[in-house]
């Protein structure tokens, strides 16, 4: 119960100052991040968490299909159609690039073999939705970056899973039978794209018939029965869940408008809660101990990768772009690592690879130092831009600022 009492001592906090940081560098995310660590063996030894704890992997995995469910419901086909180009080169370019940038210097600074070193770059080159909604989230900042941002950010995370899955069989004590494994993880990935695209229709179907359909006050729970249906199916199943809460969301939004309309404030309000008890807790993992852990070839990892990995690779990617110099600058460096990473950097510790606890150190201290430096920039940053006119500009739905109140941009 002290973990209750302090999350609930946190989030009144966090409100209260909620419009102070909406304008300001200070950050709630940070709090609660703060929070956690104050609380734990490393300070006040109020609770005790360790990364093997059921609570952060639980929390974390919560936080995350929460955020990609919601932010599923943010995609629109037509528009995607429309602006494909920028996020395919995000994805397909920058984002190999960042992977393979942070194996390198993972693998010559921090001294991790190939193997693990690759796998660290994989945990580490998706963005994380939560965070770079702080930018996406900003009346002042251009609707074509925005776009690019909440797109590369809500879609990375399900490409980078593969990827993790394969390197952490590779790395593992019976990495002999790789055919198998490939095969495990396309089918985990196939049924959770499945999950996601037929239990939304099919529960839209079944609103549409003529003795059936919600009542208005109840509407906003439909959406919200889906995702916990999804959830727990994924689960027993093995299905990948974050491809099912994104694709989820987005068949909502395309089959049903109205739907999205009713679950949007509880499903940003649930997200929110998410977050910041995932927070909390990651926060408790922050000891002196771990950052101790961390050799100096680590912390300049962790520096490297946040200020020129993931900006060199996106401003590759952004090459020759209608994109201004100040939006690719902007683009490049809102590379936020989160809760993605937390996930996929529990599966690496979980797996009980050689140098899996070193590997764990460096991607936590990376995501430390990157929830700080991005959750805090995001005002100075939309300042940068002077969009006096808003109306008629085609606009990107806000989506969870990083701890900062949410700015309604819609026409």
């Amino acid at each position: 119960m002290v973990l209750v009492v302090v999350f609930g001592v946190a989030l009144l906090v966090a409100v209260l100052l909620s419009g102070l940081a909406a304008r300001s560098v200070l950050s709630t995310s940070f709090l609660f991040l703060v929070g956690g660590a104050l609380v734990s063996d490393g300070f006040l030894g109020l609770i005790h968490i360790t990364p093997d704890s059921e609570i952060v992997s639980v929390t974390a995995d919560l936080a995350l299909f929460a955020v990609l469910f919601t932010d599923g419901m943010h995609v629109s086909f037509p528009k995607l159609r429309e602006n494909w180009r920028n996020p395919a080169r995000a994805l397909g370019l920058g984002m190999p690039l960042a992977f393979v940038g942070t194996a390198l210097i993972t693998h010559y600074l921090v001294g991790l073999d190939w193997t693990t070193s690759f796998l660290v770059g994989a945990v580490l080159a998706p963005t994380d939705p939560v965070f770079a909604s702080a930018i996406v989230g900003r009346k002042e900042v251009p609707a074509k970056l925005r776009q690019l941002l909440n797109v590369e950010s809500g879609i990375n995370d399900g490409l980078a899973l593969p990827v993790v899955l394969v390197l952490i069989a590779a790395a593992g004590p019976t990495s002999g039978d790789a055919e198998s494994d490939l095969g495990r993880i396309a089918l985990e990935l196939a049924l959770g794209l499945a999950f996601g695209v037929v239990l939304p229709m099919v529960v839209i179907a079944l609103v549409r018939f003529r003795f059936l359909g919600a009542e208005p006050k109840l509407q906003p729970l439909l959406p919200l029965a889906v995702g916990v249906i999804l959830y727990a199916t994924c689960h027993l199943t093995h299905a990948n869940p974050y491809l099912a809460a994104f694709s989820a969301g987005a068949v909502l939004t395309a089959r049903s408008a109205d739907a999205k309309a009713a679950f949007e404030p509880l499903g940003e309000a649930l997200a929110e809660l998410a977050k910041f008890a995932a927070l909390l807790v990651f926060g408790a993992l922050l000891t002196p101990h771990l950052f101790g852990a961390l050799s100096l070839g680590g912390y300049v990892a962790v520096v490297l990768a946040i200020v020129l990995i993931r900006p060199a690779s996106l401003l590759l990617s952004l090459y020759g772009t209608r994109f201004e110099r100040k939006e690719k600058l902007v683009a490049a460096w809102f590379g936020p690592k989160g809760f993605a990473s937390v996930v996929y950097g529990l599966l690496v510790l979980q797996a009980g690879i050689p140098g899996g606890e070193e590997a764990f150190t460096l991607i936590a201290v990376c995501i430390a130092f990157s929830i700080v430096a991005h959750s805090s920039t995001d005002v100075p940053i939309a300042r940068l831009f002077d969009v006096e006119e808003l109306a008629g500009v085609d606009q990107v739905p806000p989506a969870r600022a990083a701890g900062k109140e949410p700015v309604d941009v819609r026409p």
